[in-house]
């Protein structure tokens, strides 16, 4: 009695095992619970680099177009040749980012003698940006000036933030340069 007792049990533990094995009703929600995790991490990764590169874009033009009135000598003629006028007018021209601009941009603008004796200024210390490395000098006419931008952008998706992270908090430093002799434009 007990043999057969056993082999029942035995059998009936194969058939439920066989059963279990064969059945098809739960594995597309496995395969899409194994898949989706990996796949929604790279959609996420692939729109947050889509956004900071739409960010620099908007970033380059916007330097390139305020750049324009230290190099015609509009800024430095105009009576308002500071960093906070400056940064304004880059603010002005960044579209859609206008509302954070003020508080994430910082502006670099120094004079040179040479376009060979250019440096880049080093603002980024161990993971965290100093404003105070930065000067502003939109210089004269015919001088040779750089303008740099730096724009702190916010990372969402943690493996793009581990890839790109410059700054602590989780954040990317974005940079727009443009270089220039200045017109001359106090000659008549």
């Amino acid at each position: 009695m007990t043999t057969s007792r056993s082999k029942a049990r035995s059998r009936a533990l194969t058939n439920r095992l066989a059963r279990f094995t064969g059945a098809q009703s739960g594995a597309t929600a496995v395969e899409f619970a194994l898949v989706a995790t990996p796949f929604f991490l790279l959609l996420f990764g692939i729109i947050e680099l889509a956004f900071i590169f739409l960010v620099s874009s908007s970033l380059e033009n916007a330097t390139a177009q305020a750049a324009r009135t230290i190099r015609t000598g509009e800024l430095q003629t105009g009576g308002a040749a500071t960093a906070s006028a400056f940064k304004d007018a880059v603010c002005r021209k960044f579209g859609w980012l206008q509302s954070d601009c003020a508080a994430n941009l910082s502006v670099d603008v120094r004079t040179y003698q040479t376009f060979a004796s250019v440096t880049a200024p080093q603002p980024v210390s161990n993971g965290t940006f100093n404003a105070g490395a930065l000067t502003f000098a939109p210089g004269g006419p015919d001088d040779i000036v750089v303008v740099r931008t730096y724009y702190q952008w916010p990372l969402i998706a943690p493996m793009i933030s581990q890839a790109m992270q410059q700054l602590n908090g989780g954040k990317a430093l974005l940079t727009s340069t443009a270089a220039f002799r200045n017109e001359p434009y106090g000659s008549s």
